[in-house]
């Protein structure tokens, strides 16, 4: 075809190198689901899940607090915490620190998580959100700690806690010290249904480890995100042992017939179903709190002797 449009004195004209230079790196995104070309803005504006296959794509932690706390009113909280290295760990050369500066600034975050209070649709609520770009979202002992302070500032404040879960599992760099973080949560967890205080465990994709053995599954409403990856060992871990599982064992949609999560929703239509299931727990907890406490039953033993 080049041949005949030169004999017909025609010729392609280059496109000039400044038209390239002036064309918008953030015009298209390609689908990870159906590798569709999706326009950005319009992308963004459906929270990253793609309206053609339904794919939910990866939110980083700042479009996730965006997501669901109401505009200006969100407040961090333990920002300064920062991860020790208490067994000295270094694993090909690597110490353990120099991975935690590393992971920081590709992050941008100090820790796997970002918690602090805010309000949703005018209710306050204490919010926290793990950040799987940090170390693969892995709870270490500040991860933890952050994850109890969040549930204690519920508890003393009065707010209602949601919680967003991504994560790879425990941080074995710290051994000892990250398992002890699903007891801690789990307990202060504990003081949060005596206080009578909503809890809705989100789980985005994806999830794992001892996340999901603690305070992941003791909400009072788990919500997953449609086709999160959730279970107690991930993909590597059954490899390793030589353990075989079809692949929809662990999706969301395979706990939801199973019981393991409550609900699947869409993420356009997330914080409406949190702000409504927050509304109807909230007056349901205040119901029992105004409740009277039910009267003991007095109960009298006799000796046989008194009887006679």
């Amino acid at each position: 075809m080049d041949f005949l449009r030169r004999a017909r004195g025609e010729r392609f004209r280059p496109v000039e190198q400044q038209a390239l230079e002036q064309l918008p790196d953030d015009v298209w995104h390609k689908c990870l689901g159906c590798r569709e070309l999706l326009y950005e803005k319009d992308f963004e504006a459906n929270l990253h899940v793609c309206p053609r296959c339904g794919h939910h794509h990866r939110l980083t932690v700042s479009q996730r607090i965006e997501s669901l706390a109401d505009p200006g009113t969100f407040a961090e909280t333990d920002h300064e915490l920062r991860s020790l290295d208490p067994l000295g760990f270094t694993i090909r050369d690597r110490r353990y620190l120099d991975r935690l500066r590393e992971a920081e600034e590709s992050a941008g975050v100090p820790e796997a998580v970002v918690s602090g209070t805010a309000s949703l649709d005018g209710r306050p609520i204490s919010l926290a959100v793990m950040v799987m770009e940090y170390l693969g979202g892995a709870v270490g002992s500040v991860a933890g700690e952050k994850i109890t302070r969040t549930v204690e500032r519920a508890c003393d404040e009065q707010r209602a806690l949601i919680i967003v879960s991504q994560s790879g599992g425990m941080r074995m760099h710290e051994g000892l010290f990250s398992l002890m973080q699903m007891a801690k949560s789990s307990a202060a967890l504990a003081r949060l249904e005596r206080a009578h205080l909503p809890y809705i465990s989100i789980i985005a994709d994806q999830t794992y480890g001892g996340a999901t053995a603690s305070w992941v599954a003791l909400g009072d409403i788990i919500i997953a995100e449609p086709g999160a990856r959730v279970g107690f060992s991930g993909p590597r871990v059954l490899q390793a042992i030589k353990i075989r599982l079809p692949e929809e064992t662990q999706k969301a949609e395979f706990m939801l017939q199973h019981g393991m999560v409550d609900l699947i929703i869409p993420r356009p239509q997330l914080r409406a179903t949190v702000s409504a299931l927050l509304r109807h727990l909230t007056s349901h907890c205040s119901a029992r709190k105004a409740a009277p406490a039910p009267k003991r039953r007095r109960i009298t033993v006799r000796s046989t002797e008194a009887r006679e």
